[in-house]
């Protein structure tokens, strides 16, 4: 990413605007608004001392995202995430992040290798003392550098989104015996990076996303979205 594009990245997360987006999206993910739930502007407002406009063309960005529903004349309202829309998203993203590996093997640098290096074994120390919300932060570190690795600012962004979309039934995962072997898997797919073999380092990503989401079949971890 050149600096061009993380002033606007930055600008876009900090304008008041990109503070109500997020904030929202983020309540809507976290599961904070229930499904079909009314988003009001004056209350959102309020809440978040702005005025209606910002909460207005946030809603509008929503709805664009397929997280709420606009129906004039009535108001704004929540359809949120179902679990069709976590099985496309862990599809999807089994295949866009053997594509973010793929690509990593010719453009990471040195210090994104060393850094990716550190948040493994971090995560091997916290996951032999259970320390759990340690490992769901150390997980989203490892990916962002993956992310970053790839050398696609359009890959990286809409990566990005989709850990965002799934961040709850992750924290529930990562709580799991899922967070140490996940880390097994992390390490093996920096090492096909490491040796700069692109079609190992694929193959393992995108098993990576495969095993993730039969973890969550098997542990009923998706009815949260029912």
């Amino acid at each position: 990413m050149d600096d061009r594009d993380l002033k606007q990245e930055i600008t876009d997360k900090y304008s008041l605007r990109g503070r109500v987006f997020h904030r929202i999206r983020e309540d809507i993910l976290n599961g904070k608004y229930k499904d079909n739930e009314e988003l009001k502007e004056v209350a959102i407002g309020n809440e978040l001392g702005v005025s209606r406009t910002p909460v207005r063309e946030a809603l509008r960005q929503l709805e664009l995202e397929g997280l709420v529903q606009i129906i004039p004349n009535r108001g704004a309202y929540v359809t949120g995430i179902k679990v069709k829309d976590i099985q496309d998203i862990y599809m999807i993203r089994s295949r866009l992040e053997g594509l973010c590996a793929r690509w990593a093997c010719d453009n990471i640098t040195a210090e994104q290798l060393d850094e990716m290096e550190e948040t493994i074994y971090l995560a091997e120390f916290h996951a032999a003392r259970g320390h759990m919300d340690q490992m769901a932060e150390l997980d989203n570190r490892f990916h962002n550098i993956l992310y970053e690795a790839s050398g696609s600012k359009m890959l990286e962004h809409l990566l990005k989104d989709y850990h965002q979309y799934v961040w709850r039934v992750r924290q529930k995962t990562l709580s799991s015996s899922r967070g140490a072997v996940s880390n097994v898997e992390h390490k093996f797919i920096m090492e096909a990076i490491k040796e700069k073999n692109p079609d190992k380092a694929e193959e393992l990503a995108h098993q990576h996303m495969i095993n993730a989401y039969d973890n969550m079949v098997d542990h009923g971890l998706l009815e949260m979205y029912e």
